[in-house]
Formats: C-alpha cells, sequence, structure tokens
C-alpha cells in the first residue's frame, strides 16, 4: 500500500473519532434538554391556565404518576390474571411458576413505563433512552452471552418440560433427582448427595432421559443359562416369577425372548421385560432386586445354572528338572 493511501485512511479515522464522540454527545444533550422542557400536555395547560409556576414540569410529573399508577391497577386485574391462567393451562407447578411470574411482571413494570413517558409528553426522552439502550444492549449481550444463554434455555425449560421437579433425570454420564429449576441453572441431587447445579443449556443440547416422564416404565434384564439346562423352563419360570409379583403390571404382559448375543461364550441369554406403575428410582431398583432375586432362586430350586465367564486351556507342559548335581566346596 502506497504512502499516501495509508494517510488517507489515517485522515478518515481522524475525523470519523470527533464524528461519534460527537453523536454521543448530542444524543445526551437531546436527553437532557428532554427532561428539562417536556411538551406541554393537557395536565400542564390546566395547571398554566391557573397560574401555577411550572405548568410543563408539574403536569408531566402528575400525567406520568397517573399512567403508572391507572396501567399497574390494570395490570394488576387483568394482565397478571390473564398470565396466571395461560401457566395454568400448561400444567406448571406453582414452583415452576414463580420465576416466569417475576418475568412476567418485571416486562410488564417497563411498558407501562414506556407509556407513561410516552403520556407525560417525554416522547423526545424515549428516542434518546432507546439509542442509548441499543448501546448497552449491544456491549452487556456480548459481555453476558452465556448467562444470557442459560436463560433462554430455562425459558424453554418450563416452557417445553422435558422434566419437573422431583423427577429422576439421567444425562451424558450423570443422574440424579431435579430440586429446582432456575432460569439460569437446574440443581439436581445425585444418587450419592451431591448437588450439581446444572447450567440449563447444558440440558437443552444434550439428550435428556427421563424414566419418570410417563406412567409405566419397562424393565429390561438379561439372564444366563448354561448349554446344558432346558430352555424353556427357564423362560417359565421368568415368567411365572414376573406374574407373581403383585408390583410388576399384567398389562403390558412381561415377554421373555431371547438376547441379541444369545448363544454366547459360556451362557445361553435370556431377556426379560417387565413393566411397573407410577416409577421411580427407589422402586425401579426394588422391584429389580427383587424380581432378579426370585429368579435366582427358582433357578438354584430347579438346578438351572448361571454360569460366570471361564476359558478352557489345552496343550501339554512339562517341569524340567535340573539334574546338575552340585558338589559342596571343600576349604583348606
Amino acid at each position: 500500500m502506497s504512502q499516501g493511501s495509508m494517510n488517507r485512511i489515517y485522515l478518515q479515522f481522524q475525523q470519523a473519532e470527533p464524528n461519534k464522540t460527537a453523536n454521543s454527545t448530542e444524543t445526551a444533550t437531546q436527553a437532557t434538554e428532554a427532561v428539562l422542557n417536556p411538551q406541554l400536555g393537557p395536565v400542564g395547560k390546566v395547571l398554566r391556565d391557573l397560574g401555577i409556576p411550572f405548568p410543563e414540569a408539574l403536569g408531566a410529573l402528575i400525567t406520568f404518576a397517573g399512567t403508572v399508577v391507572g396501567l399497574y391497577m390494570i395490570g394488576q386485574l387483568i394482565v397478571l390474571p390473564f398470565i396466571d391462567r395461560v401457566l395454568d393451562r400448561r400444567g406448571l407447578d406453582q414452583h415452576a411458576q414463580r420465576p416466569l411470574k417475576r418475568l412476567s411482571k418485571g416486562l410488564l413494570l417497563l411498558i407501562i413505563i414506556a407509556i407513561a413517558f410516552g403520556f407525560a409528553g417525554y416522547g423526545n426522552l424515549l428516542t434518546s433512552l432507546a439509542t442509548i439502550g441499543a448501546a448497552a444492549t449491544l456491549a452487556i449481550g456480548f459481555a453476558l452471552q452465556e448467562t444470557i444463554k442459560n436463560f433462554v434455555s430455562g425459558i424453554f425449560i418450563y416452557t417445553d418440560r422435558p422434566f419437573r421437579i422431583g423427577e429422576w433425570i439421567e444425562w451424558s454420564s450423570y443422574a440424579g433427582i431435579v430440586e429446582d429449576i432456575g432460569l439460569r441453572v437446574t440443581r439436581v441431587r445425585t444418587f450419592d448427595n451431591e448437588l450439581l447445579p446444572v447450567p440449563n443449556s447444558v440440558l437443552t443440547s444434550d439428550v435428556i432421559k427421563n424414566p419418570m416422564a410417563k406412567e409405566q416404565l419397562r424393565i429390561t434384564f438379561e439372564f444366563g443359562i448354561g448349554y446344558e439346562d432346558d430352555i424353556q423352563q427357564a423362560t417359565d419360570i421368568l415368567y411365572q416369577e414376573a406374574k407373581n409379583h403383585s408390583e410388576i403390571l399384567d398389562s403390558p404382559e412381561p415377554t421373555i425372548r431371547m438376547s441379541e448375543n444369545a448363544l454366547a461364550d459360556s451362557y445361553v441369554g435370556l431377556v426379560s421385560r417387565i413393566w411397573i406403575s407410577n416409577p421411580n428410582r427407589a422402586k425401579f431398583l426394588r422391584i429389580r432386586s427383587e424380581y432378579v432375586s426370585r429368579v435366582k432362586a427358582r433357578f438354584d430350586e430347579n438346578e438351572i445354572d448361571i454360569p460366570y465367564p471361564q476359558r478352557e486351556l489345552s496343550g501339554e507342559f512339562s517341569i524340567l528338572e535340573d539334574r546338575e548335581k552340585i558338589e559342596p566346596t571343600q576349604s583348606d
């Protein structure tokens, strides 16, 4: 690049900086003038006719306060109850509704203030504040993009409801009970009694398994029997013990099938699939343990073997004896 081109770019940059500073100063000046010199509204005209000093400022203040109070009462009587009904129709519990209600009240208050500024004759002030707010929003957005992402993900969790408080969820290599759902993090208590504050963006971007999402849950367990054992007899035992358990459902009916790797190295695989109602972690573990224990006892009674992995070695080996005779040494 030539020296002349570089000089022109430098001059343009030098000219742009004063312009940028001038625009910022002009915006601040406009905001100050809008505050000090509001537009004369109906209330201000009445005060001016009555000879009250500073009719513009007092009229704007009275109009602003009256508008805020009036709109706030309308919001309390109409808007917020309507939001409550919408949240109730979505099936959200009270704990989940609380942060959404706080967010709704905050947005309602901002809207009321903006409308009140307009009625009070501060329209120019709103324009100036909007310009300043846009620049501030951009800067804050870059600085808090992770927090904003978690905030938006929290709203998605509230609306999509992939899980609720008190439910057992699993994701990645973690599992636990949901204790609290916030707008930034979700707190999960693991089964080792460890508290995990999980960013909401992690839960919305990952695959979540919720075994308690439905009223029924299937338990799958694979049993292995020996190659010499009777497959039909083992299948009957698995089915009978499922039917005999009071908390295992008859509908859907228990099913017993050969596993995908049925003829394994040391056993024949049989997969039992049973269903339970109103599942939770404790119930899931208890019923599975009871069922497996009863099946094991029946297998022992009927001499059905549950083999463990084993290897057979074949070949020959020999022990070499040291045939050399060690002569004791004689000392002179």
